[in-house]
């Protein structure tokens, strides 16, 4: 068992969802509620297992670990591993996915099929930051769009065809790109097993492409390609558009995932194929993608301060915390590719409550308009002291989780590019700007508006969702070790793999010129 506890982890949920296809029938009270406790009971269960993982896991070995390998297709392997930065991202959907199922709850039209959505959706996500090899890599990778698609597009509000096609349009069209790429380096390197192609060696040698000249050659061409999915993953400005849209369209639940784990995949794919496998190409852009962000944070938060529904805001303020995890990436030193990781693991839980937090009163008053509310500490006094905290964490106030991820970013951005970490600091300020604002006007106040005043607290199972949230929002935040020693080793073998490679790029034109 334990040589596949990684499979045992991935298909947990497909099975529960395939259990409830074929084996629940009616659509009446009784049968929603079963699909509920089955989701509950599966997500629960995989938790579970990967703390298995998690206390097996050995951080100091810098490889991969738990690996599984068997023939699958056509000459490809099945082939799935962690390393200590892919365990996390495997932790956080784990951990996330029966708080997401609990917040589902209340949800009446087609349970079933909503359970079903979530549960596979779950294995696809898992199976992207497990698999160690390209095609099961991408297939995992791009599958992930149609539950979310179905969640967004069924379950979505008065827009939701609108916002689910140019989700799954959006996403799609950068990920072919990719596929083109992928298919390139199998040529090129005779494999697609992913720990063999980071051993791998593309040229990077100029190459003239319609007249142009290309510094970096095949490198900068694949960056580019896989630039072009995880950028829109992410998502980075300006292809970031989809995501507001999507967000305020999806149902509570849809919004959590895609916030708290989804947009983790860019991430996530930076630093297991960009920065590893095309280290000139990403040395040569390393400019471009960080001023990139830069232009994400401060231009997002601004927008985010003109908004008058709670989603778009925190949708838009998404946008900008995931510009320090690119510029911590790009900045490629320890401190910014730890703090890009702890922020994005911190955003999971922190941007994953805001959602939940809206969700709990447009339940109660089916509107996410700003001015719908006021005064709601008068009547709701534990919601009001749980937004606090998460809009604390969301600005980075020191002593919770939020303030980590940041910090470390900034001091890697400003050891790379002082200008960078200059104008990216300011989006610290915007963010206490868009954030305490919101807060002021929904929550603080006179409580004048007549609807509201039968508005009711959160109820016992709400609390029990936010309670682990706001527990690991603390605990990392005063115990960032919990993370950064995990993380810690495999990234400095990745920086020193990739510095080695800039090394040996650098040295191989001159060479190459004194030969001739």
């Amino acid at each position: 068992m334990a040589g596949n506890l990684l499979s045992i982890i991935t298909f947990i949920p497909l099975i529960a969802a395939a259990i409830l296809a074929l084996f629940l029938r009616g659509d009446d009270a009784a049968a929603a509620k079963n699909a509920k406790w089955v989701a509950l009971a599966a997500t629960t269960v995989t938790f579970i297992v990967s703390l298995f993982v998690y206390a097996g896991f050995d951080p100091d070995n810098t490889g991969f670990q738990f690996v599984e390998e068997r023939p699958w297709l056509l000459g490809l392997s099945y082939k799935m591993g962690v390393d200590g930065i892919s365990i996390l991202f495997v932790l956080l959907t784990t951990f996330l996915m029966p708080l997401v199922i609990a917040s589902a709850w209340n949800v009446e039209h087609r349970v079933k099929e909503y359970m079903i959505a979530f549960l596979v959706l779950e294995t696809l996500m898992l199976g992207v930051f497990m698999a160690l090899d390209l095609v099961l890599f991408y297939i995992f990778f791009e599958a992930g769009l149609i539950p979310m698609f179905l969640i967004v597009g069924i379950w979505g509000g008065k827009d939701r065809i609108y916002a689910a096609f140019k989700f799954f349009l959006y996403t799609f069209l950068g990920s072919v790109l990719m596929l083109v790429a992928m298919i390139v380096m199998w040529m090129d390197a005779g494999t697609t097993d992913i720990p063999t192609l980071l051993d791998h060696e593309f040229s990077s040698g100029p190459i003239t492409l319609l007249g142009w000249q290309i510094a970096g050659g095949m490198q900068t061409l694949m960056f580019l390609a896989f630039f072009a999915s995880f950028a829109v993953k992410l998502p980075m400005w300006p292809v970031h558009t989809w995501l507001p849209d999507a967000h305020v369209q999806a149902p509570t639940a849809g919004s959590v995932v895609l916030a708290a784990i989804l947009l983790k995949m860019g991430g996530y794919g930076f630093l297991r194929f960009s920065l590893p496998m095309f280290p000139v190409a990403a040395d040569l852009l390393a400019g471009f993608v960080m001023w990139l962000s830069v232009i994400a944070i401060v231009y997002t938060s601004l927008v985010a301060m003109m908004q008058e529904d709670m989603k778009k805001l925190i949708a838009y303020s998404s946008v900008a915390h995931m510009g320090y995890v690119t510029i911590g990436i790009f900045a490629a030193n320890q401190q910014g590719v730890d703090g890009a990781i702890f922020q994005m693991i911190s955003h999971g839980f922190v941007s994953g409550a805001l959602f939940l937090i809206v969700g709990v009163i447009y339940d109660r008053m089916h509107t996410r308009e700003i001015d719908a509310y006021g005064g709601l500490v008068n009547r709701m006094p534990a919601y009001a002291m749980v937004f606090m905290l998460f809009t604390m964490a969301n600005v980075g106030l020191p002593g919770t989780s939020g303030f980590v991820g940041e910090f470390l970013t900034l001091v890697g951005a400003f050891q790379a590019n002082t200008w960078v970490a200059a104008f990216a600091t300011s989006g610290v300020i915007l963010s206490a700007a868009y954030a305490l604002w919101l807060y002021r006007r929904v929550v603080f106040g006179d409580l004048i508006k007549e609807s509201l005043k039968s508005i009711t607290d959160m109820t016992a199972r709400e609390r029990w969702v936010f309670a682990p949230l706001v527990a690991m929002t603390i605990l990392l935040g005063i115990y960032p070790a919990l993370v950064l020693d995990v993380t810690g080793p495999s990234v400095g073998a990745l920086l020193e793999s990739y510095q080695t490679a800039l090394h040996d790029g650098a040295a191989a034109p001159a060479v190459q010129l004194a030969q001739h």
